[in-house]
């Protein structure tokens, strides 16, 4: 036989046999049983490529059983021929039908299941291991042909094995494969997209599925779906259901849409702003898609596992029991594996059999993470931010309770400036879980449930004492609160904490209220040191952790005070903002306990400089003490470098003192020459900056950055030090350092300035605005907030109209406005020491009157030109939608085109097999008279040869075909042909086949001739019907 032709298309595969006869299948009216089919497919020596078509289409009319027949007779066929190299497609298909068949297939199967017994079943991996055994096989044939194993469609099979398998990364480097070398193949981009949206890359995978959406709009598994999840996983819920609504639009007895739908319609009824009655009709409209969902497909755990709760809730526990035990056999996923467990106990709970309900709660928290009993704290701390970080946070109070204690406290491995952002973020948590326990109080006072979890959270004593210790050192009186509500649940409980009392005394003696602070420190402050000595050694007494009071304890006898407490001490004074007993202790130290202690020295030049820095005296006598104290500090850094190197504290000093030439004209020594001074000044700066450069290789601390940041403003590189004061602001100070602050919003004012830009300037606004939030006394800050407010406007009246936008200008006119009404109050100040000139303030104040005055002519031209701009900008869509709409009728024009067409040729086919079916018909009739004809001459003639007593031939037996619908005519022999005449002919009758779809009949001579026959064609009803027929 000849090679088979393959010449279908459409709807139809057309089969050549022997060069002489074509068989048509019809691929939309598919026998279920393949074996004729197989018959003739295996008689043709068919090419890989027709096995695979057919196939391809039973399993796509749902027929796997059959395709699976199909392929493995292919198999077949292509060992007896020989032909095993083109083998690797039979194979590719094979395993993803054993893939197919795993989707239907448990994943384990329960043996004390009650409900749901599942029997003579294979579970999933069973399938898995065999497609992964026919892609092993067909990549062997594939290398033993010499074709090699690569390829397309084997990336793609390979890839799909993997991601159902759970190997992303593997399926990721398969599909990546394939769309290196076709980009829009769209099986490559689902699997991509599948796995981008199992690792939480949502907005990769969300473009992934649109690209696939726009490829192929027809496409199954629906993208949409995929869009739907993407988006509702980054929190656009209502886009996510328009998503998921569209694909149950299209595709109307798709499963996962509606599971969707349902589970999004009982979330949206527990919305609260709702009405009673419609978060009623959203739980029933949710509860039937569920159910439409479930019975679509009852081997989908995701249904089962939202229809068993629903089941659980009305007590149907049964139904709940079953569908729990459908979760746990079909779960692919550990978190619906362990739902369904913990569904089946709670079933179970609720039946009293609390035996096997331990079971499966048992069950339900293996391969749960235990981090915090292994004592596995970051892995803690990664596992709750996940649950508490967008894209899909979580709204847990006790989450956020848990993962603010585990910041809050060191770990090893953990750097200072490390462990300052995380007690930051700890501060936020706590926040954000206090405000969460107010809303449930303020709904519960309204008449709401409240959650069960607010009562023991709201009286958790060791929270409170926590949040108090996070708060010490960035805001006293957040940390009274605090330490209030400690000392309040405390004292319910009948076991005053001496501790609490303690702090709270010491909080009230630092803002001043000695009254409040009793006993403690108000006696050292008083002068009474006997009792502030008894009284300490009472608390010693009381409790031996409390280290501060025996450190105060000890400072009484300064002159026997060692080294180190000193040192704590003299930095408690500095941080407490007690600059004048700090200088005094200081100096007591060095004069009267230890002159060369290097931690004295640096703190002695650190108020030296500062003392003289902040001196306003411009008298002679005045710069001469500020000079000289200048000097005093140096040699005092100096000397600390003299005994100690590598003391980073020393160095910075002097970089300091170096930077602001603080030995020159700031310390009020001779001024030099106008053009001389800026160029010493970015010399200065560029020597300071070497020496912070070293520093901050040994000292990581925020200091070195700020005082780096210094020196690039000094020398007019403002981006990079916005850079240093970012670092040391956000690394070390967590935000809320007011100097920092300042020295950014200066920073960003002064960038604005130079390159006329608004948005700077706004950057420098919300700074001065943060600082005025952290210290809201500060006058000197309300004018730096009306300065840069009135030089926004400004800044924004001297660019032109393209330049600007009016939102921006209504905005910057606003906040001059608002800095007007500042600078007036601040020339009104009646306070004695103010930290600007009222006379200052009051020029600014009239300046910004005449320059609000042209704010309206501003306004007038800025709208006038957006307004032209957007004309253009209109007429610019226009024209782009005109095109649009002119491509968009061209392609419809195309479409109906192409319709029209299909139409006509479905109509020519039509009528062509109406009259093959009646010519058919007229050939049986033909076949009939002709036999019955034959048969009376052949009666005849063996009469006259009886008679005449020759013996002639025996006519041969007949060939009888049977046991197939689908046969082949057998042709005579030409030579034989020619061996007998034309009556001898007829007395040997000839096997005939009735032909289909089209028969072109001669005359019998005209056969015996031997003459090429024609093209047959035979329908499906002729191929289910036509049997060998016997001719007499």
């Amino acid at each position: 036989m000849e090679d088979v032709t393959y010449v279908g298309s459409g709807r139809s595969i057309d089969i050549e046999l022997g060069g002489q006869e074509v068989i048509t299948i019809d691929l939309d009216n598919l026998d279920p049983n393949p074996e004729d089919v197989l018959d003739l497919l295996k008689e043709g020596q068919c090419r890989v490529s027709v096995w695979t078509k057919l196939a391809g289409e039973y399993w796509r009319r749902g027929y796997l059983t059959a395709a699976e027949r199909i392929a493995h007779s292919a198999i077949e066929s292509l060992l007896a021929n020989g032909t095993t190299a083109s083998s690797p497609p039979i194979y590719a298909l094979l395993a993803n039908i054993q893939i197919a068949h795993a989707q239907k297939a448990p994943k384990l199967v329960l043996p004390e299941a009650r409900e749901d017994k599942l029997t003579n079943v294979r579970p999933k991996e069973e399938y898995y291991r065999e497609a992964a055994q026919y892609l092993n096989t067909g990549e062997r044939a594939a290398a033993e042909g010499g074709e090699g194993v690569g390829g397309t469609l084997a990336f793609l099979t390979r890839g799909i094995q993997q991601l159902a398998t759970r190997s992303m990364d593997d399926a990721m480097r398969s599909f990546e494969g394939v769309l290196a070398e076709k980009p829009t193949n769209v099986v490559a981009l689902l699997g991509k997209a599948r796995i981008l949206y199992a690792r939480r890359s949502y907005p990769q995978a969300l473009k992934l599925f649109q690209q696939i959406l726009q490829l192929n709009p027809h496409c199954i598994p629906d993208p949409r779906i995929g869009i739907g999840l993407c988006l509702w996983a980054m929190d656009y819920k209502s886009k996510a259901k328009a998503a998921w609504q569209r694909s149950l639009e299209v595709n109307p007895t798709d499963w996962p849409a509606q599971l969707l739908l349902g589970l999004e319609s009982i979330n949206a009824s527990k919305t609260e702003n709702l009405s009673e009655q419609d978060r009623a009709q959203a739980f029933l409209a949710g509860t039937k898609f569920i159910e439409k969902a479930f019975n679509a497909n009852q081997k989908s755990a995701a249904a089962a596992n939202a229809l068993c709760e629903l089941f659980l809730r009305k007590g149907s526990y049964k139904r709940a029991l079953k569908l729990a035990e459908r979760t746990i056999q079909f779960a692919d996923t550990l978190t619906l594996l362990t739902e369904g467990n913990l569904r089946a106990a709670r079933v179970l709970h609720a039946e009293g059999s609390l035996k096997e309900a331990t079971k499966y709660y048992t069950t339900a928290t293996d391969g749960q993470p235990k981090h915090i009993q292994n004592d596995e704290i970051a892995a803690a701390i990664h596992t709750l931010d996940l649950l508490l970080q967008p894209p899909n946070p979580q709204r847990s109070v006790e989450a956020m309770v848990m993962l603010a204690s585990l910041r809050a406290h060191p770990r090893p491995g953990v750097s200072s400036s490390d462990f300052a952002q995380e007690k930051a973020k700890a501060r936020e948590l706590f926040d954000r879980a206090i405000k969460a326990l107010e809303q449930d109080d303020s709904r519960a006072s309204n008449g709401h449930v409240p959650q069960h979890t607010a009562g023991y959270i709201n009286d958790d004593l060791d929270m409170h004492v926590e949040i108090a210790r996070l708060w010490q050192e960035e805001s006293l009186d957040r940390t009274t609160r605090a330490l209030k509500e400690a000392l309040r649940l405390s004292e319910a409980n009948e076991q005053i904490d001496p501790r609490l009392l303690n702090n709270m005394g010491a909080l009230q003696h630092m803002e001043g209220n000695l009254a409040g602070g009793t006993g403690l420190r108000v006696y050292e402050d008083g002068g009474d040191v006997a009792m502030a000595k008894e009284a300490y050694e009472k608390l010693l007494g009381k409790t031996s952790g409390v280290r501060q009071a025996q450190m105060l304890a000890d400072l009484n006898h300064r002159k026997t005070a060692t080294s180190t407490v000193r040192a704590f001490y003299t930095y408690f004074l500095i941080q407490s903002n007690f600059p004048k007993p700090a200088k005094d202790f200081v100096f007591a130290t060095l004069k009267d306990h230890d002159k060369h202690d290097v931690y004295s020295l640096c703190a002695a030049g650190w108020i030296q400089y500062h003392q003289s820095r902040e001196s306003r005296d411009a008298s002679p006598k005045g710069l001469e003490e500020r000079r000289r104290g200048f000097q005093r500090s140096a040699e005092f850094y100096d000397k600390a470098l003299l005994l100690d190197p590598l003391c980073a504290f020393a160095a910075q000093g002097l970089a300091i003192v170096t930077a602001e030439d603080a030995l020159g004209t700031f310390g009020g020594g001779p001024a030099t020459s106008g053009g001389d001074d800026p160029q010493k000044r970015m010399r200065n700066a560029r020597d300071a900056l070497d020496i912070f450069a070293k520093i901050r290789e040994s000292l990581n601390d925020g200091s070195v950055y700020l005082n780096m940041g210094h020196c690039y403003y000094a020398r007019d590189e403002f981006d990079r030090a916005i850079e240093s004061y970012e670092t040391a602001s956000v690394r070390f100070y967590s935000g809320h350092n007011v100097s920092v602050l300042l020295c950014l919003c200066r920073t960003w004012y002064a960038k604005a300035s130079k390159d006329q830009s608004f948005v700077a300037m706004s950057t420098a606004l919300k700074y001065a605005q943060k600082a005025f939030h952290l210290q809201p006394s500060d006058k000197a800050i309300l004018y730096n907030i009306a300065m840069v407010q009135q030089k926004a406007a400004e800044l924004l009246f001297g660019l032109s109209p393209s330049k600007r936008t009016l939102k921006d200008l209504e905005w910057a006119i606003l906040q001059a406005g608002h800095a007007q009404r500042l600078f007036a109050s601040l020339a009104a100040d009646s306070a004695t020491v103010v930290p600007y000139s009222r006379d200052i303030a009051d020029q600014r104040r009239k300046y910004g009157e005449s320059m609000l005055r042209r704010g309206d002519e501003h306004l007038a031209t800025q709208k006038e030109f957006e307004a032209e701009a957007q004309a253009k900008l209109e007429a610019a869509r226009q024209r782009r939608q005109m095109e649009k709409d002119k491509v968009e009728a061209l392609e419809r024009k195309k479409v109906e085109e192409l319709r029209q067409e299909a139409e006509k040729l479905a109509e020519e086919r039509r009528k062509a097999r109406e009259q093959a079916q009646e010519w058919t018909r007229e050939v049986q009739m033909e076949s009939d008279e002709e036999r019955e004809r034959k048969s009376k001459r052949a009666a005849k003639k063996v009469k006259v040869e009886g008679e005449s007593g020759d013996e002639g031939a025996e006519p041969k037996k007949k060939k009888k075909r049977s046991g197939g619908k689908l046969k082949k005519a057998i042709d005579q022999d030409v030579d034989n042909e020619q061996l007998f005449s034309d009556d001898e002919v007829d007395s040997k009758p000839a096997k005939k086949r009735v032909p289909t779809k089209r028969v072109v009949r001669d005359d019998d001579d005209q056969e015996a001739a031997g003459g090429p026959r024609k093209k047959q064609y035979k329908s499906k009803e002729i191929l289910s019907d036509t049997d060998d027929e016997e001719m007499s």
